[in-house]
């Protein structure tokens, strides 16, 4: 278990939860929690992020980025020219190369507009950034996702902040087995037992922020998908038992009295 890394684009990672930073009551709340969970990553809208309003809370002064990593993304970007301005604004002001791309198709589902995904996708790469992809449950535009350099496939589970958690195991497990590069599953997860079902899967990691920040106790279920995510990766290396229709006594059928 100690070998047992999360690498995402050549960096090590302590945990393999990801937060994000938005939802939350404060920022006081926000840092609690996302200590709680002891995620390594947490990301961050950067055009929603307060940068100039001096007298509104600033993120990183409760959340400290030479601790945690931040991950800047393109929520709320509908278009792969905004999302394109927007990470290379992120470059400019923190130098961020480690990036969350998302790009939207619709303001009421939030599903992933994939052709404008794809094209920003490529551009990026090119350009040096390091792109994790927000992007559908579809084995065919993961793999082309991979073809043009994205650093890790990101598959909603379910669209974002539903809680419904993962509605199609089967296209997880193909895109598993498919690809080397790191599977975080994304978006849609709404309690513990969602990200060990996701780690049982094989996936490296998840994304979290509505089910951890929107819960009535948000500590506590930050507490819960820290320790969910490491059960569930304990549990995929163990390698589980086959599957069968008929039952198999547990103890020895020879040698009974």
């Amino acid at each position: 278990m100690n070998k047992d890394n999360f690498i995402v684009a050549k960096k090590k990672f302590n945990s393999r939860l990801i937060v994000g930073t938005g939802k939350y009551k404060n920022m006081v709340e926000c840092a609690k929690a996302i200590k709680i969970s002891g995620a390594s990553i947490v990301t961050v809208a950067v055009r929603r992020v307060n940068i100039s309003d001096k007298s509104k809370p600033i993120l990183m002064d409760y959340i400290d980025p030479k601790k945690i990593t931040y991950l800047p993304n393109t929520a709320g970007c509908f278009t792969s020219d905004d999302a394109l301005r927007t990470l290379r604004l992120a470059r400019e002001i923190g130098g961020w190369k480690l990036v969350k791309l998302e790009v939207l198709g619709d303001k009421k589902n939030l599903f992933p507009d994939m052709i404008e995904t794809l094209k920003s996708t490529e551009v990026l790469s090119n350009e040096g950034f390091s792109v994790m992809v927000y992007c559908n449950d579809d084995p065919l535009m993961a793999k082309r996702l991979e073809n043009v350099g994205a650093s890790a496939i990101m598959p909603l589970a379910a669209p974002i902040g539903s809680g419904l958690g993962i509605l199609n195991k089967t296209n997880i497990r193909i895109i598993r087995n498919q690809t080397k590069l790191p599977l975080i599953v994304d978006a849609g997860l709404g309690q513990a037992s969602d990200a060990t079902i996701a780690m049982e899967l094989g996936c490296d990691g998840v994304l979290v922020n509505t089910a951890i920040a929107k819960a009535k106790k948000p500590f506590t279920m930050a507490l819960a998908f820290k320790n969910a995510v490491i059960a569930g990766r304990q549990s995929y290396l163990s390698g589980r038992i086959s599957k069968n229709l008929m039952g198999n006594p547990s103890s020895p059928t020879k040698g009974i009295i």
